[in-house]
Order: structure tokens, then C-alpha cells, then sequence
């Protein structure tokens, strides 16, 4: 054999082992950049949950803060309407509202009965007083018994620290007299005087009899 034939021989299984070597590397090398990017497309993915997870949590703490708002909403109408159901219950019951109108002094008089011309009925009034400074219209106010019956004022004007007497008779009426025009005897020698506005509530009572004279102002 020559030393050619040796030489080219020798040539020929280099070049042929560095093609084994560069086909090993070459899958090597397509793995190491599919690797890199399946990393670099698995990041973006990460990158992407994690900017989703912050939409998600501020939409969440909106959501949040949106309910706190609501509730704070439902608890003002919740105390607004326990407000309205009090101030129902309250104007309800039966309150004495204080006022500058009571009753003053009680004339009662057995003699009306039998009296022809009913003048004794004149003698037995109640008197109604304004103990304020400012004239008061009586216009509605009602003045009873406890049997029931009921006297109601007309268009009148009380003057302030003034006073009016209410007659059980007939006659006409005054700045200082008002007449109930009745024909029988109102107060008994045991009963009670109920004065109330215009709108029903009692201002004041006067009761007298076998215990004496009883008086409720407001």
C-alpha cells in the first residue's frame, strides 16, 4: 500500500467521525433553544397570570370596597326608617303638649236646675286663661265633661295674661264671656275638666268633688 492510499484513508475517517461529532451536537443545540423558548414562552405566560392576578385583585378590592359602600347605604336607610317608626309610635300616644292655655277657676251650681230663665245655668262656667305674652286663637279647642259632653270654641282670640269664662247658659258672646247655650246643667259636684287644642291633645284637666280640686297643667 502506498503512503497516499494511507494518507487519504486516514483523512476520510477524520472528516467522517467529525460528521458523527457535529450530528450528536446538533440536536444538543436545537434542544438548548427549545428550551430557551419554552422558558422565555412559559415567563410570558407567568407574566401574563401574574398581570391577570393583579386585574383580578383590584377588581376584587372594587367589588369590595363597592359592598362596603352599599352597606354603609343600607344601614342609613335602615336607621332612617327605625327613626320614622319611632317617630310613629311617639305621636301616637297620648301626650300633654305644653302651652300657655289652661283652665283657671271652676264655677259649678246645683240651682240651674228648674230655673225657668236658665240664669243660674249663667253662674256655672269654667274659665280658660292664656298665661303668655301672645294672644292665642281658640279656634277648635274643645272643653269637656266626663259624661261626654263637649264644648267647641269658635273663631276666638285669646289676649296674652288674659282669661275667658265659658258659660254653660245661653247669651252672647264676648271678648270676656262665650256661652255653651245649653239648657241643662254641665258640671257636677264631682267631675273633671278636660281642655284640649285643635288638634286633640290634652293641654290640661281640672278635677274636683269629695277629694277637692285637682289640677294638671302639660
Amino acid at each position: 500500500m502506498s503512503a497516499s492510499l494511507t494518507t487519504r484513508r486516514a483523512l476520510a475517517a477524520i472528516l467522517a467521525a467529525g460528521a458523527l461529532i457535529g450530528a450528536a451536537a446538533m440536536p444538543a443545540a436545537a434542544d438548548g433553544r427549545d428550551h430557551g423558548r419554552d422558558n422565555g414562552r412559559n415567563h410570558g405566560r407567568d407574566h401574563v397570570r401574574d398581570h391577570d392576578h393583579g386585574r383580578d385583585n383590584g377588581r376584587d378590592h372594587g367589588r369590595d370596597n363597592g359592598r362596603g359602600r352599599d352597606h354603609g347605604r343600607d344601614n342609613g336607610r335602615d336607621n332612617r326608617r327605625d327613626d320614622r317608626r319611632d317617630d310613629r309610635r311617639d305621636h301616637g300616644r297620648d301626650h300633654r303638649m305644653p302651652s300657655s292655655i289652661a283652665i283657671g277657676e271652676v264655677r259649678n251650681d246645683d240651682g240651674g236646675r228648674g230655673d225657668r230663665f236658665g240664669r243660674a245655668l249663667n253662674r256655672e262656667w269654667v274659665e280658660v286663661k292664656n298665661t303668655g305674652r301672645h294672644a292665642v286663637n281658640l279656634r277648635g279647642y274643645t272643653l269637656t265633661d266626663e259624661q261626654g259632653n263637649r264644648y267647641r270654641f269658635p273663631d276666638f282670640r285669646l289676649d296674652g295674661r288674659s282669661s275667658v269664662k265659658v258659660h254653660t247658659g245661653q247669651g252672647r258672646d264676648t271678648r270676656h264671656d262665650l256661652y255653651q247655650d245649653r239648657r241643662r246643667q254641665v258640671w257636677d259636684d264631682s267631675d273633671t275638666a278636660t281642655l284640649r287644642d285643635d288638634r286633640g291633645n290634652i293641654i290640661d284637666t281640672e278635677s274636683w268633688g269629695r277629694r277637692g280640686h285637682h289640677h294638671r297643667n302639660g
